[in-house]
């Protein structure tokens, strides 16, 4: 899928948003505990329920590796579950990684290859040589953390270099180099956006993957306001306030709620820009 394909969907759903999976089975519900694989009952209840309004689903690593073998397994029923209901649906791999070329090429392997991810979020911090393996993939997406939306963030992220640009800002000028916009995206947090119209003129054209909107009390029609462009270029993710809407048996009727809601939003926001 490439950013025009992106971009249809995004239309033809009225949404630009992405469900993300951070699946944590001590957060299931109780009544799940009892299946054979617990951790994808539970996400093929949600994606059934958010399927309909959503272009994107973005499982989180770190739930899943955390079981070992179990984990890994629940995740790759996931994936293939998505791909099964819906080819169309961005499969956004959240592995954060980031290791010399060599190494980076077996993560690539291993997403790209093996478990038919579709985009795989990077740290961008060691270099090029870091990316390049993820790009030799011409139909798969290398998403680079940017600016992100933790709390410690500034840490080094607006450090100021003697260009007078900050650490975040040459991450984007030195990337967007390496390649197009149908192969890189770069992950803004919604709790930044008031840097999004400066970062929107240093990529204008690229997707923009926003986390943060909702749980993290990011806001979205500000993120809309200062960064979507002429093809939308925002993949909104929701996490927690979407999948742990309800602790109870009726949990994914209101992840359902909480997903028509947003998607009713982003229709008018898509409406108001005049891309729908």
């Amino acid at each position: 899928m490439n950013a025009a394909a992106l971009f249809r969907e995004i239309q033809k759903k009225k949404s630009f948003l992405c469900v993300g999976l951070d699946t944590d089975i001590h957060k299931i519900p109780k009544h799940l505990k009892g299946e054979a694989d617990p951790v994808f009952a539970f996400n093929r209840a949600i994606i059934d329920v958010t399927i309909p309004y959503t272009v994107a689903y973005k499982p989180n690593m770190a739930f899943y590796e955390a079981d070992g073998t179990e984990g890994w397994n629940s995740l790759q029923r996931t994936i293939d579950y998505i791909k099964s209901k819906s080819p169309d649906v961005l499969v956004i791999a959240d592995a954060k990684r980031g290791d010399i070329g060599n190494t980076s090429a077996m993560y690539a392997a291993t997403f790209f290859e093996h478990m038919n991810a579709d985009a795989v979020t990077l740290s961008p911090y060691m270099g090029k040589d870091t990316v390049l393996p993820f790009l030799q993939y011409k139909d798969k997406w290398s998403v680079l953390l940017a600016l992100t939306s933790n709390e410690s963030a500034s840490d080094y992220q607006y450090f100021e270099g003697v260009n007078g640009r900050r650490l975040y800002e040459e991450v984007l000028y030195t990337s967007r180099k390496w390649a197009g916009v149908d192969q890189l995206m770069y992950v803004v947090g919604a709790t930044k956006a008031e840097e999004l119209k400066k970062i929107r003129k240093i990529i204008p054209e690229y997707f923009l993957l926003v986390p943060g909107v909702g749980a993290q009390g990011g806001d979205l029609k500000s993120v809309v306001e200062n960064g979507m462009n002429r093809q939308c270029g925002l993949l909104i993710n929701s996490s927690r306030g979407i999948i742990y809407a309800s602790s109870g048996e009726d949990f994914a009727e209101r992840a359902a709620e909480k997903t028509r809601e947003l998607q009713n939003e982003m229709e008018n926001l898509l409406a108001t820009a005049g891309l729908i």
